[in-house]
């Protein structure tokens, strides 16, 4: 019954912690607002996540965990490459979506403390060289052209990435503050993405 209690704090937490970082930023979030937004008093938060730091090591492997299970899916076998790059697609870009803090944390913080970012996605289970086999199998094979797996993972990845970071330009200028279309957009980029990268390499 404890440990119960103590996983459901530790969960309303983390979920706090997100609301308030996609609100105020990294930078502007305060441990205060997070654990009021959690409903506990800030000593208790602070016995749970000493730091602003901590708290949101631990929100980012959050988010992230739920990307996990769908690496075996992507990754395993019997998807066609089409079929693993949408399933990859799909899968970050709704991560990102969730938690729009993230890309804009990692840039932030990447030339500040690269060593922390490096482990803390090394901790939430990424495979790049996986795939990167997978990929290098499928020009073997003929499927696609003879590129540098790298050069493929990275342009997926900031595909995925661009228009999470350049919201703050790309909803205005583009979508007039439409909330609803800027969402459509990012939904339908899902399949974009895939559709643009496996066309950009298959053999022809």
């Amino acid at each position: 019954m404890l440990n119960e209690l103590s996983d459901n704090t530790e969960h309303k937490i983390l979920e706090a912690a997100k609301t308030v970082f996609i609100k105020e930023g990294m930078k502007g979030a305060r441990m205060q607002e997070i654990a009021t937004e959690a409903g506990i008093n800030k000593s208790l938060l602070h016995y749970y996540f000493r730091t602003k730091e901590k708290l949101f090591a631990a929100v980012f492997q959050f988010a992230f965990k739920a990307f996990i299970p769908k690496i075996d899916e992507i990754l395993g076998p019997g998807l066609s490459l089409h079929e693993r790059f949408s399933r990859f697609a799909n899968a970050y870009t709704e991560i990102l979506i969730d938690n729009p803090f993230i890309p804009l944390f990692v840039l932030h913080e990447i030339n500040r403390h690269p060593e922390i970012i490096y482990k803390l996605v090394q901790q939430v289970g990424t495979k790049p060289k996986l795939l990167e086999e997978i990929i290098t199998d499928e020009i073997k094979k003929g499927v696609i052209k003879p590129v540098d797996p790298k050069q493929v993972i990275i342009n997926m990845i900031s595909l995925c990435v661009f228009p999470i970071i350049a919201r703050p330009i790309i909803l205005p200028l583009i979508f007039e503050d439409d909330q609803k279309k800027y969402r459509k957009f990012l939904e339908d980029r899902k399949t974009e993405i895939a559709d643009f990268i496996f066309n950009s390499i298959k053999v022809q």
